[in-house]
């Protein structure tokens, strides 16, 4: 192209100007490099004990390039754990010794260390997952080392697994029981940890101890942490053993009133996840500007979803208060840790001290065992009433699950930040919901059931009935029109004859008499008790003459509605005056009861 187009002249092209600059060659082979993740900072690469070497030094060109700015791996973490992915790939190569480099793999090496896998106990998402990384090696291999890799091999490399994947586990949601107990714990805890920064030097010390305390405390105001060996620290840490005074957890004491500590990490990500829903990795991400646009009580929370591709920045409105709401812990823990981020520069939220260690760090790893001594401290169980192993993972389920029961399934309201079938089939179809849909399902059929019930009346609710008052359980206007009888039919009285449920409206019932058992329109009053014992007298009779299971077909839910529902709402002594009138006579049945 020429090199200065102007407004309205020409553009003119040459052929160098469509040839495509030949890629750099990677003059980096080693074993041993740091690579430095676009999110969780540097990794330190050491895979030198890699046999055969050839190979390793392929695999972690692969794991570099992959790596780099537009790569597939972002995160610091994913890079970890392709490097584990690879050594277990190079343990199962020991015992192939014909593997040299790369172009000795072949595609029955692949299939067997699938079985491979198998034969250790994977699950088979488990499996796909670790031989995925394998794969997505060779194939990054593959592309810039066209002809290096077998034919056979290529062709195995376009498909991750030959055997099905399977349904996987989605996490659950832990009980109301176990998010009250964590929202609790959490609550107590944060009060506490504001409390404790910030607290004036004379409240923690003994006032013969208060000289050797300020050379302590203005040595971290100065440097921001203390050394275990440093002399000021021992020279206080013997003088409060001579007094007799607990020095176990002297520096958590001596840090914990300048800077968040380790142990306070679980409690606050706890709380922070159950009320906004945020994911764990989220909550993880959050830097030091994460609030924007406050608003009549709320404020944003800017964060980062790095799986959500195409849409990694994100907001969420939440609460802004005191610090039981969202936006006033954040606000909080911003204001505490300004002291801290003057030793430890970035933009991370999370900036805590590590007494174990007396460091100073930034961000927020695994820690399991940290979260597992949380949990210890504070006795909390789940519903069986064993110690609660606590997965940080869950309480985005929690929260929505929690959620979902507030809004009672209202998927409108439910699905917050996302579609109504992705809200359904990933957070309102859980486990722990289970109950409630089914209790739902079975309440929805009780109500249909109870809806398709005929009105039983008793004499004290018929009087009312007939006065036409609003306490009657009919509806308004039918009580006298019914109570004269002319709307009788064989066992009940009839609101709606030509308007039957069990046939087109205008026309007459189609049911057998029987039928006002189960049709809403009859009002079974006192004075069909004498035509409904006789009735009642009738099929079980019928019972020598039918078989069981005619019998059960054709009289078995009216003998079990006479039995069940109708004969216990009226007094034994009703009963028997009705009994009484049936006479020892027989009793004219329509032809449809012996048909």
């Amino acid at each position: 192209m020429s090199r200065r187009p102007r407004k309205g002249a020409q553009v003119s092209f040459t052929p160098a100007d469509g040839v495509l600059p030949q890629p750099a060659i990677d003059t980096v082979l080693g074993l041993r490099f740091t690579i430095e993740a676009r999110h969780g900072g540097g990794v330190d690469v050491d895979l030198t004990d890699l046999q055969p070497r050839a190979l390793a030094i392929a695999f972690a060109g692969a794991l570099r390039r992959q790596a780099e700015l537009g790569g597939s791996l972002g995160a610091a973490t994913t890079i970890k754990q392709h490097m584990q992915s690879y050594r277990r790939f190079f343990a199962f190569l020991n015992g192939h010794k014909e593997v040299k480099t790369g172009a000795d793999l072949r595609a029955e090496h692949i299939d067997s260390y699938e079985e491979h896998l198998s034969d250790l106990g994977m699950s088979p998402i488990h499996r796909h997952t670790v031989l995925a990384k394998t794969l997505l090696a060779l194939r990054s291999i593959n592309a810039d080392h066209p002809g290096l890799l077998d034919e056979g091999l290529c062709r195995r490399l376009s498909y991750t697994s030959a055997s099905p994947l399977g349904r996987s586990r989605p996490r659950d949601a832990y009980s109301p029981y176990v998010a009250r107990q964590l929202r609790d714990a959490a609550r107590t805890d944060i009060g506490e940890i504001f409390r404790r920064i910030g607290r004036p030097l004379g409240e923690v010390v003994e006032d013969n101890l208060m000289d050797m305390t300020a050379a302590v405390e203005a040595k971290i105001a100065a440097e921001g942490r203390i050394s275990c060996a440093d002399p000021a620290f021992k020279r206080l840490y013997f003088s409060r053993r001579r007094h007799g005074l607990p020095v176990s957890s002297m520096s958590d004491e001596l840090h914990g009133r300048h800077h968040l500590l380790a142990r306070d990490i679980p409690s606050l990500l706890t709380f922070l996840s159950l009320e906004t829903g945020l994911e764990i990795e989220c909550c993880k991400a959050l830097t030091v500007d994460c609030l924007r646009n406050p608003r009549a009580g709320t404020v944003e929370i800017a964060y980062l979803k790095r799986r959500a591709h195409g849409a990694e920045h994100k907001r969420l409105r939440v609460r802004d208060g005191g610090i039981s709401t969202p936006g006033g812990l954040l606000r909080k823990l911003i204001e505490v840790t300004s002291f801290t981020r003057r030793f430890v520069p970035g933009d991370c939220l999370w900036i805590y001290c590590y007494t174990g260690k007396t460091q100073l760090r930034a961000g927020i790893g695994h820690p399991q065992a940290i979260i597992d001594g949380w949990v210890g401290r504070h006795s909390i169980i789940d519903d069986d009433g064993r110690p609660l192993h606590l997965t940080l993972s869950r309480l985005r389920k929690t929260h929505k699950a929690l959620w979902y029961l507030k809004t009672e399934g209202h998927m409108a309201r439910f699905a917050v930040g996302h579609s109504p079938e992705v809200a359904a089939r990933h957070y309102a179809n859980i486990p722990s919901l289970r109950p409630l849909h089914e209790r739902t399902v079975a309440d929805a059929l009780h109500e249909v059931v109870e809806a398709a019930q005929p009105t039983i009346l008793r004499p004290d609710e018929e009087a009312l009935w007939c006065d036409g008052s609003d306490a009657a359980p009919v509806p308004p206007g039918i009580g006298r029109a019914l109570a004269n009888g002319q709307q009788d039919v064989w066992l009940a009285a009839c609101s709606g004859f030509h308007d039957s449920p069990f046939g087109a409206a205008g026309s007459p019932c189609p049911q057998p008499f029987w039928g006002c058992l189960e049709c809403r329109n009859a009002v079974i009053t006192a004075r069909k008790l004498p035509a409904i014992l006789a009735f009642l007298d009738f099929i079980e009779g019928e019972r020598a003459r039918v078989s069981a299971s005619d019998w059960g077909i054709k009289f078995g839910r009216a003998h079990a509605r006479i039995t069940h529902q109708v004969l216990p709402t009226f007094s034994d002594h009703l009963i028997a005056q009705a009994r009484a009138e049936i006479g020892p006579q027989s009793l004219y049945l329509p032809p449809e009861a012996r048909a």
